[in-house]
């Protein structure tokens, strides 16, 4: 019969409350004991969850992911786990010595020289005297710090700062090594570097508990993940199986947000139809401040809002996903309906239909209509329907709006929407511009790249 394997950390039905109080400041005590409310404003007001109900299992040498938005609880966590706070209810169990790279740096004192400091924080953390001596020239060349180490730690800029509390956590050679987010700070050299270290650790069979807000990091690095939304587990297991659902719940709170922004956008652009002087007011608009004729005249004033006769009236835009059903997020690739329907008050003849497609900095990345497109214009009447099929919606990820337009011929309004529709595009590869053309690399054979983790 094999012998019993001890996890490295166990967390079982772990909840954690805090008291928030009333905050009331007194100028004196003796103001505070005049109004007799001292003990009062000193009670907890409200009591706030922030865990509730935990469990989760780190078993040794294994590397495990936390993830969730800000104030799910990822951090409380970590503090519970290092014993810096303790659990209003359930059991944390932690086998092996820990090091914390939570507050880097949390036992520096600014007067002190660097090299006094990495004595003190190396002893706080567990070390002997004899042990800092043996490390501290590694710890010292990890943190690039060789020329400033007998500097007081005052002068340290905040990089600085947190490289030598990262180079001491990291040369403790814990058994259990608890990070928070602390790569967001550095720079990419210095956060390579910590990367190969966690790499090293994993190699020796430590134990990693890493609460970050990097996906990628989480599904590079860690054997198992849990997401934490609002103090609760909603998943845990395999990286890409909690990343997925994640994602999918991040998703459908950008398609709530982004459906509100876009009905408030609309009704507050729309008002009520316009009057016969207001009718007049829109044909007296100079011409070349729009000309929708030309998607990209006047881009660079482009600012959102509703204008025109309204004699042919835009009734409703829907964007539409590759299953027919409206949607405000999209997956790079994917493709994209704008669904147009409009109310002819009288049949015309003179009418042209226009898309703009605009980034958050209000960069024109595509304009066209009917007219440039060569369609002519026969006759539109009564209620209608118009839809603009993109197959591919080849854009990086980022926030998009689009302009939605039926005009005459010599660009005079019927119903102009500017910049009235918000739309995301998601994307898995973080690479910049507007444009993602389709594309594929191919090496020679003495080029090669490791495979995905």
């Amino acid at each position: 019969m094999g012998a019993i394997v001890t996890p490295a950390i166990e967390l079982r039905n772990v909840s954690k409350i805090y008291r928030r109080y009333s905050g009331k400041q007194f100028s004196t005590l003796k103001s505070a004991l005049l109004q007799r409310s001292i003990l009062r404003d000193l009670k907890p007001r409200e009591t706030f969850p922030a865990l509730t109900d935990v469990s989760f299992t780190v078993q040794k040498g294994s590397t495990y992911g936390v993830m969730g938005r800000n104030g799910s609880g990822k951090s409380t966590a970590l503090k519970l786990v290092a014993g810096i706070t303790k659990p209003t209810s359930g059991t944390v169990r932690v086998e092996g010595r820990i090091s914390a790279l939570i507050e880097l740096g949390a036992g520096f004192h600014p007067e002190i020289s660097g090299r006094e400091n990495v004595f003190i924080n190396g002893i706080m953390l567990g070390l002997t005297k004899r042990e800092i001596q043996q490390r501290f020239d590694e710890i010292v060349d990890f943190a690039e710090l060789r020329e400033f180490i007998d500097a007081p730690v005052k002068t340290y800029s905040s990089g600085m700062y947190m490289r030598l509390g990262f180079a001491v956590a990291i040369n403790v050679n814990p058994d259990v090594l608890l990070v928070d987010e602390v790569l967001a700070v550095g720079d990419e050299g210095f956060t390579h570097k910590c990367l190969d270290k966690f790499a090293e650790f994993k190699r020796s069979n430590k134990t990693i508990l890493l609460v970050t807000h990097s996906l990628n990091l989480i599904e590079r690095f860690c054997d198992d993940a849990l997401w934490l939304d609002e103090g609760r587990a909603m998943a845990h297991g395999d990286p890409k199986r909690v990343v997925g659902a994640y994602l999918t719940k991040v998703e459908e709170g950008e398609e709530a947000l982004l459906a509100a922004t876009t009905a408030k956008a609309v009704e507050e652009a729309s008002g009520d139809r316009p009057d016969e002087r207001e009718k007049q007011d829109a044909e007296d608009e100079p011409r070349q401040v729009e000309r929708p004729s030309d998607p990209t005249s006047n881009m660079v004033q482009a600012t959102e809002g509703r204008w025109g006769s309204r004699e042919v009236e835009i009734t409703d835009v829907t964007l539409l996903d590759q299953d027919g059903q409206p949607s405000f997020v999209f997956h790079s690739g994917d493709p994209l309906s704008i669904r147009v329907k409009l109310r002819a008050s009288q049949p015309t003849d003179d009418f042209v239909f226009g898309i703009g497609l605009f980034n958050a900095d209000g960069v024109c990345c595509y304009g066209t209509n009917t007219y440039l497109e060569e369609m002519d214009p026969e006759r539109v009447a009564g209620e209608a329907e118009a839809t603009f099929a993109i197959e591919s919606i080849d854009l990086v990820e980022g926030t998009y709006k689009i302009d939605v337009a039926i005009h005459k011929r010599d660009g005079f309004p019927y119903d102009y929407h500017r910049l009235l529709y918000t739309f995301r595009v998601k994307s898995r590869t973080h690479d910049v511009g507007i444009y993602r053309p389709r594309h594929r690399w191919t090496f020679s054979s003495n080029v090669t790249f490791k495979s995905g983790g």
